[in-house]
């Protein structure tokens, strides 16, 4: 077989040379190009033969061979390149070589869509009189370029004939977002009067809409447009949402006087029932130009709420009811002051107004036992009263503040909780505040998918959560969606113009191009290599570190590996950025001599790399590390408890103090929790131990229950052990005698008191703490002194263990009482026997005659013998004893 290569190379010149003429061409010519670019595939040689077609169009740049083999190969490689084949595209249509044309478009098509391609077709179609098709192919359009108004604004007025007025709604909508980036302000209000017309309900879409007019184009035209929807509300007499337009309108002009005389129209209609109607208004200045008019308005729907039969609120005495309001005077049922009359000033000032519907309504209108039947059941129905309480704009933390433990109890609420997070989520009767993503609101009408993580991507503020909300996004909308543009132009945003490269330079052009790989027409057409980017990078390590998303990280290192010397880079990564990733690919390319060293660099500045340390002993067994660096396990460990040290001091002394503390935690969770140094101890030579013993001995803040416990397990091994600065006696200065049942009980005690009740206080604290008002908080006073109980319980008992000597049975002598002997005594006063077991304080049950050798009793027996007998007076009362037998004691 010929080489591909070869045969390319001959094609050309044959071109060159015959100069063959366009009308010359058909689309069977191409057919047989692809044949030879299934065979350059096939070779694997697309670089090379995609290099001579580039080289030679340098001297003939309108070869139709080279612009097509090129043009095809670029796109096959999954390159956002189609140049080539625009300039092949343009020759032909210019001909009006429309066949040859659609078919070019046609085959760029086949590789995912593209915006000139399609654009292209449909000129085809459209040339060739061939309406359905050019529609179908302005509906793919319009899917992948976001800037295009008209095309799909010609398919809202086609759907719109057809009656299909969803579909038309749909575009209309589409249609007039692109007209507003496009700042074309008479085909916006011309799409906005159609919507009036076929969807005037969707106050929400309408409002985005005029945010967006005011923000891109003047608060004058987005009044405009809510001048042409409020005449809609106006004559359908909904007042409530006529207001809300005129408030809109006015925040834009303060001193636009028609909105404000309609205003005063819209509340005479609202309030048309009410007695003092013209009296407030009047009284409030609404309709007086002088006055500001959102003070005004504010203090007229003040003053308006006040009538007979209406919900109050005063903050000393609840909730209240008007009963009758006279001239000047408002009369109020409380609860515990009934009766209650105060000027309608004061009222204004010391009272608000709720809706009969509030939560602290429902509370004191309904029996708990009802209301929280309904608050179980109707999960939705108390997350929509709850939220509209507070203005419709309320967090989960006041829900639960309203919910607990007035109606819920906190386990209630733990379960509760979980389906209204659902609901919250899912419902699309729910959304976020745009600009804050912890507080929800109700919707009017069902909000869409993308509008819904549109809104949570805007209320964001980090970087990486804006990409993982991103994510979401693209696993649950369409990326066609105008919001979709948004949010992508946000990370594209990052990438026209910077001046310092940083963790978000490098994340947006990774996330970017990750986006762009399976969307190709999203591509920004930007002229930047990662690599590029990474060489003018500040500060590599940091904006490595600061990357937050694994995949990203991955995907970062792995381009790093383009660039000359990249084992290096990574070499000086490790340290700071401890991903596996890296050590695996240095062993793998054959730089094991490199990650050795590095380890060995680790290793001996273990008090500089602390992290890196920690990384290695967790990730690294003991035998693997001595083969790679010759270190011991001993010397590993040694290690680790020197940094234990070190951050315990460096707590102390408030330095990094978050970073310590997390270091100390992984240490202790390594040396203790998972037992490794017992492990080691259980396994090593005396020697050994006592080093590191003696090292763990100098960690003063270290819990004592941890050194007791190794004690115990060291004594086990070596019987004979003799700890540094221990007095061979059976008791030390404050020393504790105890038997080893004894102390496990204590331990696990002390384990109850730190695993279970500290963190169960700890969340009904938390639970008191969102109620507020701590000043008159009995839960939370109540979990204040259960903390103080525990917290002395914990240190009465660590004190107890750390005195604590475990008593070794083979030490016990029936030469004299003593620890762990049983005694019999003739009692002679009483002439009768009696027998006991000499044991320590948690021992102790005189009910079994187990008596402590630290009690008065205790004390008066040890350390005598057979025969003796004994005299004393214990508070006022005589004893005499004559011992009659000592023996050991089952222990």
């Amino acid at each position: 077989m010929a080489d591909v290569t070869k045969t390319v190379n001959e094609l050309l010149n044959e071109e060159k040379w015959t100069r063959a003429t366009l009308n010359s061409y058909s689309i069977s010519n191409f057919k047989d190009l692809d044949v030879i670019i299934d065979s350059t595939i096939k070779e694997k040689k697309q670089e090379e033969v995609k290099k001579v077609c580039d080289e030679h169009l340098h001297h003939t740049k309108n070869s139709i061979i080279a612009l097509y083999i090129s043009g095809i190969i670029a796109l096959s490689r999954q390159l956002v390149d189609d140049a080539n084949l625009i300039v092949l595209i343009n020759i032909f249509s210019d001909n009006h070589k429309w066949n040859i044309v659609e078919f070019l478009c046609r085959r760029i098509l086949e590789f995912g869509e593209n915006k000139f391609a399609l654009r292209t077709l449909a000129e085809c179609y459209e040339n060739e009189n061939d309406e359905e098709n050019k529609y179908n192919v302005w509906e793919r359009l319009i899917k992948v370029d976001y800037e295009e108004a008209d095309i799909v604004r010609h398919l809202a007025e086609r759907k719109e004939a057809e009656e299909d007025l969803e579909l038309a709604v749909d575009y209309y909508k589409k249609a007039v977002y692109r007209y507003i980036n496009k700042k074309l302000f008479s085909n916006v209000k011309d799409i906005w009067n159609k919507l009036i017309e076929f969807c005037p309900d969707d106050i929400d879409f309408f409002f985005h809409v005029d945010r967006k007019v005011e923000k891109i184009l003047d608060g004058e035209r987005a009044s405009q447009l809510l001048e042409e929807l409020y005449t809609w509300y106006k004559k359908n007499e909904d007042w409530e949402r006529s207001i809300e337009i005129l408030k809109r309108m006015l925040t834009y002009d303060p001193k636009n006087g028609w909105a404000r005389k309609e205003i005063v129209d819209c509340f005479r209609g609202k309030y048309g029932y009410h007695s003092q109607l013209e009296e407030y208004i009047k009284l409030t200045n609404l309709s007086q130009s002088w006055r500001n008019v959102h003070d005004a308005i504010s203090d007229f729907e003040k003053h308006i709420s006040f009538d007979t039969g209406n919900f109050v609120c005063h903050r000393s005495w609840g909730i209240g009811r008007i009963r009758s309001i006279k001239d000047d005077e408002i009369t109020i049922d409380f609860s515990k002051k009934r009766g209650h009359t105060m000027s309608l000033k004061m009222a204004v000032n010391a009272l608000s107004i709720l809706d009969k519907d509030h939560i602290w309504v429902l509370k004191v209108t309904n029996t708990k036992e009802d209301l929280k039947k309904r608050v179980k059941e109707d999960i939705s129905w108390t997350l929509q009263t709850i939220i509209n309480s507070y203005d419709n704009a309320a967090s989960l933390k006041q829900i639960k503040a309203e919910l607990v433990p007035s109606i819920l109890s906190p386990g209630e609420w733990t379960s509760w909780s979980t389906m209204a997070r659902k609901i919250l989520k899912d419902d699309p009767m729910f959304g976020n505040l745009p600009e804050k993503v912890d507080l929800y609101r109700v919707r009017s009408k069902p909000i869409s998918v993308d509008e819904k993580i549109y809104n949570k991507f805007k209320a964001e503020k980090g970087f990486f959560s804006r990409y993982k909300t991103l994510e979401e996004f693209l696993e649950a909308a369409d990326p066609e969606s105008v919001y979709f543009n948004e949010m992508f132009s946000y990370f594209t945003g990052f990438l026209k113009a910077y001046n310092t490269v940083n963790e978000h330079t490098l994340a947006a052009y990774l996330i970017v191009e990750r986006i762009v790989s399976t969307l190709p027409f999203l591509s920004p057409g930007y002229s930047i290599d990662f690599l590029d980017l990474i060489q003018e990078a500040e500060d590599l390590e940091t904006s490595f570190i600061g990357i937050e998303d694994s995949e990203l990280r991955q995907d970062f290192l792995k381009r790093i590996q383009a660039l000359k010397g990249w084992e290096d880079i990574y070499i000086r990564l490790f340290p700071k950025a401890l991903h596996s990733y890296i050590i695996s690919e240095l062993e793998s390319k054959g730089y094991g001599d490199k990650v050795r060293e590095l380890f060995i660099t680790i290793l001996d500045n273990y008090r500089d790399m602390r992290e890196a340390y920690i990384w290695l002993a967790r990730n690294y067994s003991a035998t693997k590390l001595k083969e790679l660096c010759g270190i011991t396990h001993e010397k590993m460990l040694i290690g680790l408890v020197h940094l234990l040290d070190i951050t315990y001091r460096e707590i102390e002394n408030r330095r990094e103090v978050s970073q310590n503390r997390k270091l100390n935690r992984q240490i202790q969770n390594y040396l203790f929790k998972e037992k490794r140094l017992e492990e080691y101890i259980l396994q090593t030579d005396e020697e050994s131990v006592v080093r590191l013993f003696t090292l763990l001995e100098d960690v003063k803040e270290l819990d004592p229950s941890i050194r007791i416990e190794l004690k115990h397990k060291i004594k086990e091994r070596f019987p004979d052990f003799k700890f540094y600065g221990e007095a061979e006696t059976e008791r030390v200065s404050r020393g504790l005698l105890v038997t080893s049942a004894a102390y496990d009980r204590k331990q696990k005690e002390l384990q109850y008191i730190l695993d279970v009740e500290i963190p169960a206080n700890a969340k009904e604290i938390g639970a008191a703490i969102e109620l507020g008002d701590l000043s008159e908080n009995a839960e939370y006073k109540a979990g204040k002194e259960k903390q103080e109980m525990l917290n002395h319980s914990v240190a009465k008992i660590k004190d107890e263990l750390d005195r604590a000597q475990i008593f070794n049975p083979a030490d016990v002598s029936a030469a004299k009482v003593s620890f762990g002997t049983r005694v019999s005594l003739f009692n002679n006063l009483t002439e009768e026997v009696e027998t006991y077991t000499m044991l320590g304080p948690w021992e102790s049950d005189p009910s079994k005659s187990v008596i402590s050798y630290l009690s008065p009793f205790g004390g008066e027996l040890l350390n005598h013998q057979v025969g003796e007998t004994l005299e004393f007076i214990i508070n006022d009362r005589n004893y005499r004893y004559t011992i009659n037998e000592i023996e050991k004691a089952d222990m």
